[in-house]
């Protein structure tokens, strides 16, 4: 087993803190004053005027904290899968990047060869699955401190998609009422931001966690399917052009998966999980998170 650099891990996790909780504050202060959660004018200002100040930085925790321990939980749940079985693996890394949001999210390194379809299986579903875990709270905890009010979504500069999960979500504690008319809590953005993460990291191709359970539970169709998913990537560009970025960096660079000769089979409850994972994609899936209003 290799050390660990835990300066890098503990630099990149503080700077991580510092972004996503800036982000974080703008969202409370638009939140509070009933404005849209993205002017990118308005943001500016508020980053420049608030930056000075610990109580703008505490306003920002809520959004922080939760996002940070969703992608924390799900990093986690790879790491101690792998402890479990023997791995040599990293300490998470996260990324701290000047985005709506603050962050391109976390992963770990996993330097052993992986020679058991079981083994890869558990290491690649653990992390959804207790990140998904800590999505669930966050967004009914989120929601509930959300509000009504008409209109309030179109009024940004971006326009955030619904997923099924969220939707379902907003229909028990705000029947009846439009998503467009919900102004939502830092903490459910935080949600939003864990149930995107959660489809794009489920998405069964190549060396994704969607791709590593494929591959563990249908290894002969994993080339074939992971290149068919890709491909389904393009016209969705025409919705959301990152896709197009995203299918490109995942053709080049993300197709290909290590060999496992493994005959054994996964067994009955890990099959069920399967179907658990798929439903989690379903449910979490966008065809276009985010969106431009004629604001912009």
């Amino acid at each position: 087993m290799r050390r660990h650099k835990y300066w890098l891990h503990i630099g990149l996790f503080l700077l991580t803190t510092v972004t996503v909780t800036a982000c974080g504050a703008i969202f409370a202060e638009n939140f509070a004053h009933n404005r849209p959660a993205v002017q990118i004018e308005r943001n500016w200002s508020l980053l420049s005027d608030g930056i000075s100040s610990w109580r703008w930085w505490l306003s920002g925790l809520p959004f922080s904290i939760t996002l940070l321990a969703i992608l924390l939980a799900h990093e986690v749940g790879h790491y101690w899968a792998s402890v479990h079985y023997g791995l040599d693996v990293s300490l998470p890394y996260f990324l701290p990047f000047p985005s709506i949001i603050g962050t391109l999210g976390a992963f770990i390194r996993i330097r052993s060869p992986i020679y058991s379809k079981r083994v890869l299986f558990d290491v690649g579903i653990a992390g959804p699955l207790a990140g998904f875990a800590l999505v669930m709270p966050a967004l009914i905890i989120g929601l509930l401190y959300s509000k009504v009010i008409p209109g309030i979504e179109r009024q940004g500069d971006l326009i955030f998609a619904t997923p099924a999960l969220f939707r379902l979500a907003e229909h028990l504690i705000f029947p009846g009422v439009s998503p467009q008319d919900i102004a939502l809590h830092p903490i459910s953005r935080a949600a939003w931001v864990g149930i995107f993460t959660t489809a794009l990291n489920l998405l069964p191709i190549g060396q994704l966690d969607g791709g590593h359970i494929l591959y563990a539970a249908l290894p002969q169709y994993h080339r074939w399917l992971s290149r068919v998913f890709v491909v389904a990537l393009l016209p969705l560009g025409f919705l959301y052009w990152p896709w197009l970025l995203w299918a490109a960096f995942l053709f080049f660079f993300g197709m290909k998966h290590p060999a496992i000769y493994d005959d054994s089979e996964l067994g009955p409850v890990r099959r069920k999980l399967c179907w658990l994972v798929i439903l989690i994609f379903i449910l979490c899936f966008m065809l276009a998170p985010i969106e431009t209003t004629d604001t912009l």
